[in-house]
């Protein structure tokens, strides 16, 4: 019997895993990597989460998937991962959310799916959703005797009367719902019962948890583990008007209200304090579902895949959220725990991995053939080997659709784009990282002399030659991976004749 638990947190940046030395605790996820295998060049596709989750979901890039921002519908003649497991006899359930945008071709326009970005993936079966609005939770701490506000997400952000650290407090205030009712504890209770269910079903669960993405309100003891005033640094230039001066592009969304990091750094520690402290929360949250998996007898034969969408810029380059081409939004974490990899126990890859890997990983696992529209590669050999393959991809690529259809006149004519312009490329290898923009001045960075992204060095006349070798790749990567549903196909006299290739 093999079953699958795929686990994403959201917003959650690859260095915070106290296994590579970072200093948000991670205990259990250490101790998953410890036996299983973590890629530590690990990247996601696309932002913000509705892209990204296309890409994850489907195994394609942006390119191919045109889920470009949140709200963009996911063409319904796509398959999934669900789809594909369902058709072989699987299940598939959702704790959370998936952030699909369904097609609205393929339903009534008054149907509920057409007013959300958060609608589920298509077959998968929705277990606990949730979202902007925590209905399933909200609804449970009122059986808890708590009053339900209005709007029911207040849940997420109520605090305890506190002093925050900027206005003379030590901490970040805590959460006024305790860590024993938060959304990450009933996430993870709520798919411990449905599993205990399951009896011996075969399952797979994606738990879909909304941590560490804001509200950055932790409840206690988290708020308190990681004191703000040790969290000023920032990866930025010493002002922002100089770091604007890097590009067009990010003067615009540094001048962009959700974007633009809080003018007092005191705030920004704050926010990072409580950031990090969900992370641990996350953590430990997971300590009790892989404890009850052990003590089940289930966690030898599960497959565990523990990833997030996309990173967070929590303060670097000025920046909040995640936009744009730096790493900070893009790098992940990756842990994949195979049963019947104990050969590779504790293994780190250092080889580019991204996030079109997983649902080609979690079909070969299951013996599920791998649909043709999937850009990205299973990881099983690597999982099982601890070998990277020789025809194995030598940088990440990523995209940014920044457009914004419902208000977006204002930026673009500040950036002096159309719509369809809006638009951005990335290839980073371990030297060198290009950003091509449809219609903007191109961004170049020697990563080994400025890991930091500060310096563009595209138009300095010692790097055009790599500036034009690098745009020559992405042309090359693009090209390359064009959708290829049926160009392995040709109808001939004999009949339909197949002929699939490789794609690197």
């Amino acid at each position: 019997m093999k079953n699958i638990l795929f686990i994403t947190a959201d917003q959650w940046r690859a260095e915070c895993l106290s296994t590579l030395g970072h200093l948000v605790q991670t205990p259990n996820l250490d101790a998953l990597a410890s036996e299983g295998v973590l890629f530590k060049q690990h990247y996601a596709n696309a932002v913000p989460c509705g892209p990204s989750r296309a890409s994850l979901h489907t195994g394609m890039y942006l390119q191919n998937h045109r889920s470009g921002t949140n709200g963009t519908p996911l063409d319904a003649r796509h398959t999934n991962w669900a789809l594909e497991s369902r058709a072989h006899g699987y299940d598939p359930a959702l704790f959370g959310y998936t952030d699909t945008a369904n097609d609205p071709r393929a339903f009534d326009p008054s149907h509920e799916f057409m007013k959300t970005y958060e609608g589920p993936l298509p077959g998968i079966k929705p277990v606990i959703m949730m979202g902007t609005y925590p209905d399933a939770w909200a609804e449970w701490l009122g059986q808890q005797g708590f009053e339900i506000p209005d709007p029911n997400w207040k849940f997420y952000t109520e605090k305890k009367p506190a002093t925050e650290f900027e206005e003379g407090g030590r901490t970040a205030a805590p959460l006024a719902v305790p860590k024993e009712l938060h959304d990450t504890y009933f996430m993870v209770d709520r798919t411990v019962e449905y599993i205990e269910k399951q009896s011996d079903t075969p399952w797979i669960v994606h738990l879909s948890l909304l941590r560490p993405h804001p509200p950055w309100v932790a409840p206690e003891p988290y708020n308190a583990l990681y004191p703000p005033e040790t969290l000023m640094d920032f990866n930025r230039q010493t002002d922002r008007d100089t770091e604007a001066d890097l590009h067009p592009f990010v003067r615009t969304f540094l001048n962009k209200p959700y974007y633009g990091a809080p003018p007092d750094d005191k705030k920004t520690a704050r926010l990072k304090a409580s950031y990090y402290g969900l992370m641990t929360e996350v953590d430990h949250n997971l300590g009790r579902l892989f404890d009850y998996l052990k003590s089940s007898g289930q966690w030898n034969n599960t497959l565990i895949v523990f990833t997030s969408d996309h990173g967070e810029q929590i303060g670097d380059h000025w920046l909040i959220g995640k936009l744009g081409f730096f790493d900070e939004s893009y790098r992940i974490p990756l842990i994949v725990r195979a049963p019947d990899a104990a050969l590779t126990q504790g293994k780190v890859i250092d080889a580019f991995t991204e996030n079109v890997d997983i649902m080609p990983t979690m079909l070969d696992w299951l013996g599920i053939d791998i649909p043709q529209q999937c850009d990205g590669k299973s990881l099983m050999p690597i999982v099982r080997h601890g070998e990277v393959p020789t025809n194995w991809r030598d940088e990440a690529h990523w995209e940014y659709d920044f457009r914004d259809v419902v208000d977006g006149e204002k930026m673009e004519s500040d950036l002096g784009l159309t719509q369809h312009q809006c638009t951005l490329n990335v290839i980073r290898d371990e030297h060198y990282k290009y950003v091509h923009f449809t219609n903007l001045p191109p961004l170049f960075f020697d990563l080994k002399k400025d890991p930091g992204e500060l310096i563009n060095v595209a138009e300095d006349p010692a790097y055009l030659p790599k500036v034009l070798e690098y745009a020559q790749k992405m042309l090359s990567w693009r090209m390359n991976h064009d959708e290829q549903t049926l160009t392995h196909i040709a109808l001939t006299e004999e009949g339909v004749v197949e002929r699939p290739a490789e794609r690197y």
